[in-house]
């Protein structure tokens, strides 16, 4: 196995593959933009799907075979299932690895890669970044290694997680900041509205809604339309926004389409880069969230979310979403909030395809509460130290 030399760790490449459009490029975008501007390191991130990229960073040339943005330069790619061995030489030809390398959730690096991985003196360190759980086994496999079976290489696997023992959560140095001076800037908020193309409804319940389609969805937004109080769902546009407008019998489903009936006014909104999506969450007062990153940001928010996980054919997802409601839920019973406890489980339940329609009256009772636990909880999650940070250090350590 290799012997890492007493070096420091400057240079990174992440291969990234982008499944179900933005999860995995979302993670691997914003870990990438945070090493090359908080640690000033070089990184070079590939990516195998240019145009669902290009909608999270929208900068993005989707045509060229490199180019540099926000600091980190970015190349495409195809998994060896998709590409011939001879295009995928040609593709890596003269390519020196950097330092680490990150396989991002298993995504498997391509042979050619790999052998100039096995060549390059000294060897970059192997890092299978892994995808984000609750479930206890996390803290017993963060860092453990496994050797490649042909060539002199051994890889390290890093978990994200909500524990001590795990990598944290991914957490630029000033969020915190920044999400404190949108909250206190009616100037900023207003900058928002126009950028999402609509303004906001007096006296309304500010609801953002980003998730897969849902069986869900229609009891809910009939529980909106006929509640007590008016409900203002903002739907980036994408899967959500046409289940949701398919319900409304609207149209279409483009940003700037609205349907109002009853109490609730149902709004398309563009689909945002992800700075401004960290300021939708902060605007609103409750933010339905999917898949893994929109899941992490919404818990920096600060405000009462709702999870919907990634459904598998399995019933895996059921298992990793009841480990994150155990610890989630701790922070409800040691202030004897049992009602608000159940409630939460409850609709998280029946919004990932539980037999039971959600309950939204049970919910709203308590997202004073909620809201209350969410704030305690994102300050408990900044004790683990923010992902990239974790990750360098981790890197640092193994080349000592």
């Amino acid at each position: 196995m290799p012997a890492y030399s007493d070096r420091a760790i400057r240079s990174w490449d992440i291969f990234c593959t982008v499944i179900d459009n933005f999860g995995d490029i979302g993670v691997c975008w914003r870990l990438a933009r945070q090493l090359a501007q908080e640690h000033g390191h070089a990184v070079r991130l590939w990516v195998d799907d240019f145009p669902s990229f290009a909608r999270l960073a929208p900068g993005l040339d989707t045509g060229a075979a490199q180019q540099e943005l926000a600091g980190v330069t970015i190349r495409p790619w195809q998994r060896t299932d998709q590409e011939s061995a001879q295009e995928s030489a040609r593709r890596f030809a003269g390519i020196t690895p950097h330092d680490v390398v990150i396989e991002s959730f298993a995504c498997d690096l391509p042979e050619p890669f790999l052998d100039a991985m096995a060549i390059r003196e000294p060897k970059p360190l192997w890092i299978n970044l892994e995808y984000l759980s609750a479930e206890p086994w996390v803290r017993e496999h963060h860092g453990m290694t496994s050797p490649h079976p042909r060539l002199p290489l051994l890889k390290h696997f890093f978990f994200p997680g909500f524990e001590p023992g795990t990598g944290g959560l991914l957490r630029e140095t000033m969020l915190g900041a920044q999400r404190e001076h949108f909250r206190s800037s009616p100037a900023a908020q207003a900058a928002l509205w126009h950028r999402l193309g609509f303004q906001p409804v007096g006296g309304a319940l500010k609801v953002s809604l980003f998730a897969y389609p849902n069986d869900a969805l229609p009891a809910l937004l009939a529980q909106w339309r006929d509640g007590p109080e008016p409900v203002q769902c903002l739907v980036p546009a994408g899967l959500a926004a046409r289940q949701a407008s398919i319900w409304a019998g609207a149209t279409g489903c483009e940003p700037g389409n609205s349907f109002s009936s009853g109490n609730l006014t149902l709004q398309v909104v563009p689909f945002v880069r992800q700075e401004h999506y960290d300021e939708l969450l902060w605007l609103c007062d409750l933010n339905f969230v999917r898949g893994e990153d929109s899941f992490v940001r919404a818990q920096w928010a600060g405000r009462p979310f709702v999870w919907h996980i990634y459904p598998q054919s399995d019933d895996a997802h059921r298992i990793k979403l009841d480990a994150f409601l155990a610890l989630f839920r701790q922070r409800l019973e040691r202030t004897g909030q049992t009602e608000a406890e159940n409630a939460l489980t409850s609709f998280w339940h029946s919004w990932n395809g539980g037999n039971e329609s959600p309950e939204w009256p049970a919910l709203r009772v308590h997202l004073a509460t909620l809201a209350d636990a969410a704030e305690q909880w994102q300050r408990s999650l900044q004790h683990l130290g923010d992902l990239a940070a974790n990750l360098a250090a981790f890197c640092e350590n193994q080349v000592k």
